[in-house]
C-alpha cells in the first residue's frame, strides 16, 4: 500500500522544549482501468494503492482523470450501456452519467473549481464526434459536428475554461486549445498533431501533445501557442501530460529506443527516465506537490506509479491515466 507521511514542525510555546512534530498525511489517488476478465476492463480509482473498482464490472468502463477537493473524490471516464459508451463522473464512486447513450460518449478529464464541476470529452452526434465541456452537468459544444473533434483535457483559471484537443481538417487531426469555448488552432493543419493537456500558470497557457513529423511521432509542447520539440525526433515520443509548478515546467509521456517505450518526465525541457529500456512503458500523467514528483502510467500492462523515479505496482492488466496528490 502506498501511504506517504512526512512531518513538520510547529510552534510552541518558548519553554526551551523541543518543537512537536506534526505528521503530514499524503493521500495520492490514481484514475485507470483494469482488466477484470477475458475482455472486461474496469473503470478503478486507486487510493493510496488500494483498487476500488467504480462499477460493477458487467460492461466495459475506464477512467482517465481524477480531480479531489477536501473530501470529495471526482473521477470522469465512460461505461458502456450494451449499445453505446456513456460519459460518466463518478463523485465519491456514485456515477453521475453525462449522456443518455443514444450516441457513442466519453469523458476524459475533470476538473473542480469552487463549487462547479467541469469535464471534458465528446459526444457523438451519429457521424462525428463533437467535442465538449459539460458543467454541472450541463452540455457545451466546442465544435459543430462538420469535422470529429475531442477534448482531451479541461483546466480552470479564476473565469477563464481552457480545453485543449484536436478537430480533424482535411483528413488530418489538428491541435486546439479552446478559452471559454473559442478556439485556437496550435499549428496550420498540415500535420497529423493533438493536444494531449492543458495547465494554466498565471498569464501562460501550456499545452502538450504529438506531432507527426517525416515519419513518426513527436513530444512536444506548447507555450502561449509558441512550439518546442521535447526530444530530437530520431525515435517515437509522446508528451502526455503537463503541469506546472513554481518555476518548473513538468511534462510526462514517453520516447521509444529500439522500438520499445521508455517512460519519461520531462522538467524544463530536461528529461528523466523511469525505466529501463527492456519492456514497453508510457507516463499518463504527471502531479507536483512540495517539490516531489508523481507520476502514473504502465510498464508491459501493468499500472504503475513513481514518486520522484521510484516505481511502486498498482496492479496487474492495468494502465493508469491519472493522478492526484493531497495533504490532511
Amino acid at each position: 500500500m502506498l501511504f506517504f507521511v512526512t512531518s513538520i514542525m510547529s510552534c510552541s510555546k518558548d519553554d526551551g522544549s523541543e518543537p512537536e512534530s506534526i505528521p503530514v498525511i499524503t493521500d495520492v489517488y490514481v484514475a485507470g482501468t483494469m482488466l477484470i476478465t477475458g475482455d472486461i476492463f474496469q473503470a478503478t480509482l486507486w487510493k493510496n494503492g488500494v483498487e476500488i473498482p467504480l462499477t460493477d464490472g458487467t460492461n466495459n468502463s475506464e477512467a482517465g482523470s481524477v480531480y479531489v477537493v477536501e473530501n470529495d473524490v471526482y473521477v470522469a471516464g465512460y461505461e458502456h450501456n450494451g449499445t453505446n459508451k456513456i460519459a460518466k463522473v463518478w463523485k465519491n464512486n456514485v456515477a453521475i452519467p453525462l449522456t443518455n447513450g443514444d450516441n457513442k460518449a466519453e469523458a476524459y478529464s475533470v476538473y473542480v473549481s469552487g463549487n462547479d464541476v467541469y469535464v471534458s470529452g465528446f459526444e457523438s452526434n451519429g457521424l462525428k464526434n463533437i467535442a465538449k465541456i459539460w458543467k454541472n452537468g450541463v452540455e457545451t459544444a466546442l465544435t459543430d459536428g462538420t469535422n470529429s473533434a475531442a477534448a482531451n483535457s479541461v483546466y480552470v483559471s479564476g473565469n477563464d475554461v481552457y480545453a485543449a484537443g484536436f478537430e480533424s481538417s482535411g483528413g488530418k487531426n489538428a491541435p486546439r486549445v479552446w478559452k471559454n469555448g473559442i478556439e485556437t488552432s496550435l499549428d496550420s493543419g498540415t500535420k497529423i498533431s493533438q493536444a494531449t493537456s492543458v495547465y494554466v500558470s498565471g498569464n501562460d497557457v501550456y499545452a502538450v501533445g504529438t506531432e507527426f513529423v517525416a515519419t513518426r511521432f513527436i513530444g512536444k509542447i506548447w507555450k502561449n501557442g509558441q512550439e518546442t520539440y521535447l526530444t530530437n525526433g530520431t525515435n517515437y515520443s509522446s508528451a502526455n501530460s503537463v503541469f506546472v509548478s513554481g518555476d518548473g515546467v513538468y511534462v510526462g509521456g514517453s520516447e521509444d529506443k529500439d522500438g520499445i517505450g521508455i517512460a519519461k518526465t520531462w522538467k524544463n525541457g530536461e528529461e528523466t527516465p523511469l525505466t529501463d529500456g527492456t519492456i514497453n512503458s508510457d507516463v499518463g500523467s504527471i502531479f507536483v506537490l512540495n517539490d516531489d514528483v508523481y507520476a502514473v502510467g504502465s510498464e508491459a500492462n501493468v499500472a504503475k506509479i513513481w514518486e520522484n523515479g521510484v516505481a511502486t505496482t498498482l496492479s496487474n492488466e492495468a494502465f493508469a491515466s491519472s493522478v492526484f496528490v493531497v495533504t490532511n
